[in-house]
């Protein structure tokens, strides 16, 4: 019988060993930087999914292949994207990948103090995604409203966020599986 976590049965078996998850740590000065800005928050998001080079990430975000490596070259040395092996391309000429290193998904409100179009980007993101994927991509949705002070927000948030961290800490164990993506966002409707 399996103890790993699903998506049916989130909590572990009796007796059974909850996983790791690593702690949440507030961004360093580089990480925040760099996460500071749009296109790095997309090239972060697109480079979770699959490795892309920089040709590849600067024709998929319409920007200059110049534009995209000076945003490439912060994210790397912030940690938020690691170089893969060298691949040869289409062309035959030697191209150097980037991957997302997992790194954003433990950082403590990296955005925080940010503008506001700054700290909405990673949800604009997630929105162009959900919808360039389109309707039969959706796997399950809730639409809900709630009463909620201040403190129900963070604690609504952090019981949110303890569930997720265990399925983002123990992912490498179902790499066999659908990649899914998601957003969860709490929002205040407009006046």
């Amino acid at each position: 019988m399996s103890t790993e976590p699903t998506p049916q049965d989130p909590a572990p078996a009796p007796g059974a060993t909850p996983p790791a998850v690593p702690g949440r740590r507030p961004p360093t000065a580089l990480e925040a930087k760099a996460l500071a800005h749009p296109l790095r928050q997309r090239i972060v998001r697109q480079c979770g999914t699959r490795e892309m080079t920089n040709k590849e990430l600067a024709d998929h975000l319409g920007v200059a292949p110049g534009t995209a490596l000076h945003h490439v070259r912060l994210l790397v040395r912030a940690g938020l994207l690691e170089p893969a092996d060298v691949r040869t391309g289409a062309g035959g000429a030697l191209e150097r990948p980037y991957r997302a290193t997992g790194a954003t998904w433990w950082l403590d409100d990296p955005l925080r103090g940010t503008a506001p179009d700054v700290r909405f980007g990673p949800v604009a993101a997630a929105l162009d995604d959900a919808l360039a994927a389109g309707p039969d991509a959706v796997t399950t949705s809730a639409a809900f409203r709630l009463h909620l002070s201040d403190d129900d927000v963070a604690e609504l948030d952090r019981r949110i966020l303890a569930v997720l961290d265990e399925y983002v800490a123990t992912d490498d164990q179902r790499l066999d599986r659908p990649l899914h993506r998601g957003l969860f966002v709490l929002h205040r409707p407009p006046s």
